[in-house]
């Protein structure tokens, strides 16, 4: 079973930078689309980040030039670089992974998640 284990959470001052990682048990190159998503307190899971097989990126307007996604095959992990922190930045973050498993199946893949803290 295809796993994948964030790392590199924390506290952190406003401002500050973080970079988070995700790494895949088996070939990230599988994926041909992989996701970053962000739970705050009290709120529901939202997208912040993806990343496709081609290395297209897109954003969340609320990340867009101060968050950056990237992937390394060779290392079979995934990152999402975190500059200009805020407090609202604060939440737990996931990875997420879609692979196709056969011509018809998609399989998706989360992992457990590392907590950010933005705080003065």
């Amino acid at each position: 079973q295809e796993q994948l284990v964030e790392s590199g959470g924390g506290l952190v001052h406003p401002g500050a930078s973080l970079t988070l990682s995700c790494t895949a048990s088996g070939n990230i190159g599988n994926f041909y689309e992989m996701n970053w998503y962000a739970r705050a307190p009290g709120k529901q899971r939202e997208w912040v980040a993806q990343i496709l097989d081609d290395g297209l990126t897109s954003y969340a307007d609320s990340v867009k030039g101060r968050f950056t996604i990237s992937r390394d095959n060779i290392k079979n992990t995934m990152y999402l670089q975190m500059n200009s922190l805020k407090a609202e930045d604060t939440a737990i973050y996931y990875c997420h992974g879609s692979r196709r498993t056969s011509a018809m199946s998609i399989q998706n893949i989360w992992g457990q998640g590392t907590q950010v803290n933005v705080s003065s």
